[in-house]
């Protein structure tokens, strides 16, 4: 079954594009990433899916039904945190939790106190004295405290540290465990490749690919980067595969997409003071996908 549903949703600010033609289906149970550059149409895609601003053309469904049409019964099993979290700055935290749980039928309370104990949440602070980190805790609570069916993220880990985002994914994963479905959005390739299944790539309004998690790790450029003592070396990395190839002051850096093994046995000659392969960014994996496309 799919839980959500989006067909060429379009949606206009005037003259300006915020997203156009976006399509992608999240099967239920699935953790779905949806990733981009910051300004990509992230957010409006998901504000329009859960009709909080309206499209301009296309259709979007969440559990078979309309967004618009049925929207306030949709919203009753979503868990929604937004990329950035607002509260009434003179409320206690467990304050604004129970203000939050009263929107929403037969939540259990001990289930507010679980899951702040999971992000190590202070209930009894007020949320004028917390950092921008521990206010994101505060929404991560929010928007589970009801056992939501579906749980939309945006953007979720920032301002938590690399402790709290790890306890985060364990309670995403947890979740979905029991049944939760997940549409993840990020802008940071690692997180999506930690949790997802498959993949929606936006640039520019404009979804570029739908793909399989494994299968875009296993398509995706590295890049790499040489120090050597060793003269001429660039010469010898000019073979199918590699692209972007630029000196450095102690070496050379390229991307790479291929056989490992035809690398290591060039490195086998040189003079080697350090190599580094790591993944390249979003954007250059978009350019990628837009130079093939072109």
């Amino acid at each position: 079954m799919k839980i959500i549903e989006i067909n060429q949703l379009t949606k206009y600010y005037g003259k300006h594009r915020g997203i156009e033609g976006v399509s992608f289906s999240v099967e239920e149970g699935e953790i779905f990433g949806f990733i981009g550059p910051n300004g990509a149409g992230k957010s409006t895609t998901i504000r329009t899916l859960l009709s909080l601003i309206y499209p301009t053309s296309g259709s979007a469904t969440i559990f078979g039904k309309d967004c618009i049409q049925f929207g306030d019964e949709i919203r009753k099993d979503i868990g929604y945190l937004p990329s950035e979290v607002f509260y009434y700055e003179n409320m206690k935290v467990i304050d604004v939790l129970k203000y939050s749980a009263s929107f929403y039928e037969n939540v259990d309370m001990s289930r507010i106190e679980k899951l702040s104990k999971a992000m190590d949440l202070d209930l009894n602070k007020k949320i004028e004295d917390l950092s921008y980190g521990n206010k994101k805790k505060v929404g991560i609570v929010q928007g589970l405290l009801h056992e939501p069916k579906l749980i939309i993220l945006d953007e979720p880990t920032s301002g938590l540290d690399p402790l709290m985002q790890q306890k985060f994914f364990d309670l995403i994963l947890e979740e979905n465990k029991k049944g939760a479905t997940i549409l993840f959005s990020s802008h940071i390739l690692s997180e999506v490749q930690k949790l997802c299944t498959r993949v929606a790539i936006i640039k520019e309004g404009k979804i570029v690919k739908v793909e399989n998690i494994n299968e875009m790790r296993n398509n995706t450029y590295k890049r790499i980067i040489i120090e050597s003592a060793s003269e001429g070396i660039s010469a010898k990395f000019n073979f199918e595969g590699i692209t972007n190839l630029t000196s450095t002051e102690d070496g050379i850096q390229f991307l790479y997409k291929g056989n490992i093994n035809e690398i290591i046995k060039v490195l086998y000659t040189l003079e080697l003071k350090n190599i580094i392969i790591e993944e390249p960014t979003l954007e250059e994996i978009f350019m990628h996908y837009y130079l093939k496309e072109a």
